[in-house]
């Protein structure tokens, strides 16, 4: 069905190719997971399947990408449509309708299918994806995951045999990505459509995959059974780093597998005590912040319903919940930005003993008491260079002349970004730093992170880790909003779950998350009922069963 003979590609402004004489064949029907590092050329790989690299892209493509018979370098991504549906990591940026039934039928409509035929795929896609309820709802109504699901239902209703996703889950809720993941499964396995799918959340993924197509860094494409392949990768799913710790062969892609071959691990693990994810927060902390009754309404329909909330100083908190739970609009009715109906917040203003409502202040004192980082960091990017950005921060918040400069910053977060690059030219885990510093530039008392990690491999992952964990260190508080439980297990301290705009649950990490089938870590999902939340837990719960003299 795919076919890349001898391929590589090179970009003008690049020393050497981002893919290098690749050899690949895909069949029909099967399901294909890329992986790798962010900018190792996964991208670029998806791109050549329905030839936006290199018709939009630019670079040159040597050697031939075939895609059901077709060289895509003598068809443009046009004439290559009705073969290839590409869907891409934020679905809402796709849509060009009102609705969702008018969008199944668009991409046909620029096919020129007659309208009988229209309406019958229409009705299938519907059926297909389980979105017959909502066949009128206006698109931007509908949660992530439905949204998630049109997109996909909109390049179906052209009957491509070539599906490409990238990173289809990344704004999800475990609950939506799931929904996501089946329905695309149903394609594979009821309809025989190829699947060629990039996720940097291997854990939701893995077990659902044919075959990996691994990109190490160096152009070249190594594929092969997931098993396999994931033996000697240097990026991979905690299930895959937990078998790997204790010698599985084969190595277990689903829990259902893993909790088989985990027996003897939990008899091993069942005397000792996991050690804590992460350093305890100090027994005595400032509250930092306090919100009562917090209410937010959208044309009279409650997103966040009288909430009341603390947050203290040197504790991380995962604010966690569904899509469309209310996370998002509370951060900013906290921050003092987005609308609030009700409720009052107060935070301490340094120096003195009076609070503040961050609402009531100017942009510049509110900036010193909360900073907000959103869910596409680049919202808060319009300058042309990242040291225009790091001197606007300066000059905003009045902190040049202490020496701690956003530049100060950004080279303790990320260190090496030039002065002269484009905001827009980074990676996201560097967009991500060059945001925090900005807001860190004016020393804010708490600081709100809305999905951070989308869009992360698992080495940024881990650098955001380290960078929240070093804010609590000075005494701040972190919230930070996400999907992700495998980071909330090992960055938080506590978790907060919101459901229909309520607060459901406020309590330690792995008191919230070891017990619970959606927000469970897998190493939890593995080894319960040991309470044990991460892979570095169980490799350190090991050394200690097996005492002193393997420890050393």
């Amino acid at each position: 069905m795919i076919t890349f003979e001898q391929v590589s590609v090179r970009y003008e402004d690049t020393a050497e190719p981002v893919l290098r004489d690749v050899d690949l064949t895909v069949e029909e029907g099967e399901l294909c997971l890329v992986v790798g590092h962010t900018g190792v050329g996964k991208s670029t790989l998806l791109g050549a399947i329905n030839g936006l690299v290199p018709h939009f892209t630019g670079g040159t493509l040597y050697g031939r990408v075939v895609v059901d018979g077709r060289d895509t370098a003598a068809h443009p991504p046009r004439e290559l449509a009705d073969v290839v549906g590409v869907v891409g990591q934020d679905p809402i940026d796709g849509f060009v309708t009102d609705t969702v039934e008018e969008e199944l039928a668009y991409a046909m409509e620029q096919l020129a299918v007659s309208p009988a035929t229209m309406r019958k795929r229409v009705e299938e896609t519907l059926d297909l994806l389980g979105l017959a309820d909502l066949r009128h709802r206006a698109l931007h109504e509908l949660s992530g995951g439905q949204q998630q699901r049109v997109a996909i239902g909109s390049v179906l209703t052209a009957h491509p045999r070539v599906l490409v996703l990238d990173e289809p889950t990344s704004a999800l809720d475990p609950t939506a990505a799931e929904e996501v993941l089946s329905a695309v499964t149903r394609l594979v396995h009821d309809l025989g459509v190829t699947v060629v799918l990039a996720e940097h959340r291997l854990e939701r993924v893995v077990q659902y995959a044919d075959r990996v197509l691994h990109l190490p860094g160096d152009g070249r494409v190594v594929h092969g059974p997931p098993a396999d392949v994931f033996r000697t990768t240097s990026i991979a799913p905690p299930i895959v780093e937990l078998g790997r710790a204790a010698g599985w062969a084969p190595l277990p892609l689903s829990i259902r597998d893993a909790r088989r071959a985990a027996a003897p691990l939990r008899t091993r693990l069942s005397g000792t005590t996991p050690a804590p994810a992460r350093p305890a927060p100090p027994a005595v902390r400032p509250d930092l912040l306090t919100a009562r009754g917090i209410t937010v309404s959208y044309r009279g329909v409650p997103a966040v319903r009288e909430v009341e909330l603390r947050l203290s100083g040197g504790e991380i908190t995962a604010l966690m919940g569904r899509n469309g739970s209310g996370k998002s609009s509370l951060l900013w009715a906290l921050q003092g930005s987005g609308p609030r109906s009700a409720g009052s917040v107060r935070i301490p203003r340094p120096g003195s003993t009076a609070t503040a409502d961050p609402r009531d202040l100017s942009a510049a004192e509110a900036r010193r008491l909360v900073g907000l980082v959103p869910q596409t960091p680049t919202d808060l990017l319009y300058l042309e260079s990242v040291k225009q950005e790091l001197d606007q921060a300066d000059s905003e918040s009045g902190t040049a002349a202490t020496g701690t400069t956003a530049r100060t910053l950004l080279d303790r977060l990320a260190p090496g970004i030039a002065d002269d690059t484009h905001p827009r030219d980074l990676s996201e885990g560097q967009k991500l730093a060059l945001v925090l510093a900005i807001q860190l530039a004016a020393a804010p008392l708490v600081m709100f992170l809305d999905e951070p990690t989308r869009g992360l491999d698992y080495r940024a992952k881990a650098q955001l880790e380290r960078i929240v964990g070093e804010l609590a260190a000075e005494g701040r508080s972190v919230v930070i909003a996400t999907h992700d439980v495998e980071f909330v297990a090992r960055a938080a301290d506590r978790v907060v779950v919101m459901a229909e705009g309520d607060i459901v649950a406020d309590a330690p990490t792995t008191e919230v998350i070891v017990a619970s089938p959606v927000f469970a870590p897998q190493t939890a999902k593995i080894l319960a009922p040991l309470p044990y939340l991460t892979v570095a837990q169980v490799t350190e719960g090991l050394a200690d069963a097996a005492g002193p003299e393997v420890r050393s």
